[in-house]
């Protein structure tokens, strides 16, 4: 999986009892507490069993959800219930520590509501009218305005959108140019090779990205099937500008496929599938998107599913082939019942949630401004703490996330528990040559378009006493 780990709910709920000092509540108290998101509204009736779906002309499948506050609890002190009720009105989420990773990110209220969804038919109407309705969105979320663009859900994280793109447009082989900016760069290039093809990785130094002049001259020594280039590298924060790269090959290579991992881009990063020339660009729901992990979401040209049919050899997988999911996805955006394999039907519906408030909250331009505007305040906090950026040039630097180098001699657990301590959770080092001298800050989706939540400014903070704390102790040593 791409996502990395971070502390359950066991350790939060502990601290959260513990912050509050008071008596430990009954299990019927926490489980009033638990269940407290859950829609309180009554459902409508089900049909009969002679009939396998609720007519979607008559039941509105989208029911209003309303938040349970549980705040009275005859078994909890009143100061506990105050204390309690006032937290729900805030959130329907449970108290938990801002989870500011590079993905999984924070949700939205209404995300989450959705994960608890009624279960439904993955080929009932009221189903694949969402499913529909989402796959349509994601045009607008990739900036695709060419009907014969075919997007994909498919129950999986963002590693498998590499296998779609290696296995459905990289025959055995086949010579691919991988751009190289960290971690992701090395593992695209391990798919690709499974599948047969022969990758060649251009690598940059770390914190940077490869150059259009490097980029050209590796396209006039060889021929490439495909170009892969990873918007932004999770491992190092590095923003690897897409524009460029598609003019170079449009003047040296035009036949060449260009593919884009935007697993920690899409929905933060400017992306134009169209006016960049990308032939297929992966993400995942679970990054800047603003949906729970699993689900591969994807985005292939006219010129990509044309390859896929020239192929000389069938794919080398089965559940990743365009043959079994291009006409899925077809019938689903044409609101027609189809089957492959079932998809997640909570998960549609989050990341339904996730789009239309993604989507609705006004033009992509000012979600994008929005990220940049949160990145240089976070950047600009870093710098004045005296530490610096694997990226160290500001253009090559992410929008939706910070790698920061750690002071000479220390180590993630000297800062990571600390901001545990504050409720603020960050992660540790990914590249492999480098992991224990660096955090990483994703600072993505809700917690950078709605700056009220405060979780960046309280990261900030903590982030600041941490660097402090750990500055005096060794001062005294």
């Amino acid at each position: 999986m791409r996502y990395e780990s971070h502390s359950g709910p066991t350790e939060r709920n502990a601290s959260t009892i513990d912050k509050l000092a008071l008596p430990k509540p009954s299990a019927s108290a926490r489980l009033s507490l638990i269940s407290r998101h859950l829609d309180q509204t009554v459902l409508p009736p089900i049909n009969t069993p002679y009939s396998i779906e609720r007519e979607s002309s008559r039941v509105d499948d989208d029911l209003p959800h309303t938040p349970l506050i549980r705040g009275r609890s005859p078994s909890l002190p009143v100061q506990q219930r105050r204390n309690l009720s006032t937290a729900a009105k805030m959130s329907t989420q449970l108290p938990h520590a801002s989870l500011l990773i590079p993905g999984p990110i924070e949700i939205t209220d209404e995300v989450s509501q959705s994960m608890a969804h009624y279960a439904q038919s993955h080929v009932g109407q009221p189903f694949v009218n969402v499913f529909g309705e989402t796959l349509s969105l994601l045009r607008d979320l990739f900036q695709t305005k060419n009907p014969k663009s075919q997007p994909f859900i498919i129950a999986g994280s963002g590693t498998l959108g590499w296998d779609l793109a290696a296995a459905n447009l990289i025959e055995p082989g086949d010579e691919v140019l991988v751009l190289h900016s960290g971690y992701f760069g090395d593992s695209f290039a391990d798919a690709i090779q499974t599948y047969g093809g022969k990758p060649t990785q251009l690598k940059a130094p770390i914190g940077q990205h490869p150059q259009p002049a490097d980029i050209e001259k590796a396209l006039k020594e060889r021929k490439y099937k495909a170009l892969t280039i990873t918007h932004v590298d999770t491992s190092t924060g590095v923003l690897s500008p897409i524009q460029p790269v598609s003019d170079v090959l449009q003047r040296v290579s035009p036949d060449t496929l260009l593919i884009v991992d935007g697993v920690c881009s899409v929905g933060g990063e400017e992306l134009h599938f169209d006016n960049n020339r990308i032939d297929f660009a992966l993400t995942a729901s679970q990054k800047a998107i603003g949906c729970p992990p699993g689900l591969s979401i994807s985005m292939a040209s006219e010129r990509a599913i044309e390859t896929f049919k020239s192929r000389k050899h069938p794919p080398g997988s089965y559940y990743a082939s365009f043959k079994n999911w291009v006409p899925i996805m077809q019938n689903y955006e044409a609101k027609k019942p189809s089957y492959f394999a079932t998809p997640p039907t909570q998960l549609v519906q989050a990341l339904h949630t996730a789009l239309k408030q993604l989507l609705g909250a006004g033009n992509l331009q000012a979600r994008f401004e929005q990220h940049q505007k949160i990145s240089l305040k976070v950047k600009k906090a870093v710098a004045e703490l005296g530490l610096k950026q694997l990226a160290a040039d500001p253009s090559d630097a992410a929008n939706t996330m910070t790698a920061i180098w750690l002071p000479e001699g220390w180590s993630p657990p000297d800062i990571l528990p600390k901001l545990m301590a504050a409720d603020v959770v960050f992660a540790g080092g990914l590249h492999k040559e480098i992991t224990t001298k660096y955090i990483r800050f994703g600072h993505m989706g809700i917690s950078a378009t709605d700056e009220s939540r405060g979780e960046i400014d309280k990261a900030l903070e903590a982030l600041k006493n941490a660097v402090t704390e750990v500055r005096k102790a060794r001062e005294q040593q």
